[in-house]
């Protein structure tokens, strides 16, 4: 088992690592929306969906994955009523992928650094 840390993602905000790599899985932490290289993080919900899906991204890419990879996703909204928008940031981040992983969407009532999204994959090695 290896930690998965790049600078490329925000580093963690608490006792966690941004991922685990067990061989064939990869299990990334929550990615919240910051721009790693900013602090910053945008004010929509679908820019938001859209950083923490560039997040997930650059972690993956530290294993040697990508997108492709992904077979199961988990997406924390803050409002539900922002569906649509998010809906429309995963789909452009899964298009060219050959097929969506499984997901799941929550509301939630509130997200570290009050964030509007939070998503966090499992993606395999094949």
């Amino acid at each position: 088992m290896k930690d998965l840390n790049t600078s490329n993602a925000p580093a963690a905000i608490g006792p966690y690592v941004q991922a685990k790599d067990i061989g064939q899985l990869v299990f990334t932490s929550g990615q919240l929306p910051i721009d790693p290289a900013t602090g910053e993080m945008p004010a929509a919900a679908g820019a938001q969906a859209t950083q923490c899906l560039a997040n997930v991204a650059a972690i993956l890419l530290e294993a040697g994955l990508n997108a492709s990879n992904i077979i199961k996703t988990t997406v924390f909204v803050k409002d539900l009523n922002h569906f649509g928008e998010v809906n429309e940031a995963y789909s452009r981040f899964f298009e060219g992928t050959g097929s969506y992983p499984a997901r799941s969407c929550v509301e939630v009532a509130r997200l570290p650094k009050d964030a509007m999204v939070e998503i966090e994959v499992i993606a395999l090695r094949a």
